[in-house]
């Protein structure tokens, strides 16, 4: 499989999210901004300075609702808070198929220990009407969040737990909660879902992408050329193009926070849009 260099030389890239112009926005953690990359190639600052930012949706009136200290919608350079629970921050955040937000609370320093024991976050869903509901806790390093293709089933990365938090939605209630794909050296940070099911994770640690069927079975790995592999996305006019974000990149350590892509045989899911 090939593995385009498109973009190098940042602190830890996370957030990926390709818009329908097949622009990609991705955040640098450490030194703060989010930034788009147009399908040229050219590099712009779409928000400056932010810091923390983990996870990114696009908002169906433009602009990007972005993690962080609180989870606010930036548009022409104006912010707008939309939830803030006192929490440390936020990291990850996905929009459903009716503009909610599901994003997961940090409760401890995501760059300690990752075996560390840490006091546990929240997985919250932001409703439309500006109420934010508390859906489930126990998350001890909360990551990437997606959907099934049908929407009948979340996926949610704990990293400090090793797994993937799975439940199935049924009248937009979350039940039958399990671990997807548990196991002690497994780091699962973002993810991304593609149209036949598969859940495409990131391994932070082990230089590689997992892809893990609908019941926990490993289909394959992709393997990138930096250890710290943060984040995934699909993009591209067929949804193939699979964006891969890193936090160094050990073929050149000199290049830091690397962007790769590379082509899937499976398209993935189209965007939806936060409406909060």
């Amino acid at each position: 499989m090939t593995i385009e260099t498109l973009a190098w030389g940042y602190g830890l890239i996370e957030g990926p999210r390709v818009d329908r112009d097949n622009n990609l926005f991705f955040s640098d953690v450490h030194n703060g901004g989010v930034f788009r990359r147009s399908p040229d190639g050219e590099i712009t600052v779409a928000i400056p300075k932010r810091r923390g930012v983990g996870g990114i949706a696009l908002h169906v009136d433009g602009g990007l609702v972005v993690g962080g200290r609180n989870i606010c919608h930036v548009k022409d350079g104006e912010t707008r808070v939309v939830f803030d629970n006192g929490a440390p921050g936020f990291n990850d955040l996905m929009a459903d198929s009716q503009g909610r937000v599901y994003c997961g609370t940090l409760r401890s320093n995501p760059f300690d220990d990752l075996d560390a024991d840490r006091p546990t976050g929240e997985c919250y869903r932001l409703e439309l009407d500006g109420t934010a509901t508390e859906l489930y806790g126990g998350v001890a390093l909360t990551n990437g969040i997606g959907f099934s293709p049908a929407g009948d089933r979340i996926y949610h990365s704990d990293t400090g737990n090793h797994h993937l938090i799975c439940h199935d939605i049924v009248d937009d209630r979350l039940v039958n909660r399990r671990a997807l794909f548990e196991r002690p050296s497994f780091f699962p940070d973002g993810l991304a879902v593609d149209s036949a099911g598969t859940i495409w994770v990131a391994d932070y640690g082990h230089r590689c992408v997992r892809a893990i069927s609908p019941t926990g079975d490993e289909l394959g790995t992709i393997e990138v050329p930096a250890k710290e592999v943060t984040s995934v996305c699909f993009g591209g006019a067929d949804l193939r193009d699979l964006y891969i974000v890193t936090a160094d990149n050990t073929d050149d350590p000199s290049r830091k926070g690397t962007i790769f892509r590379t082509r899937a045989d499976v398209a993935g899911l189209p965007n939806n849009f936060a409406a909060v």
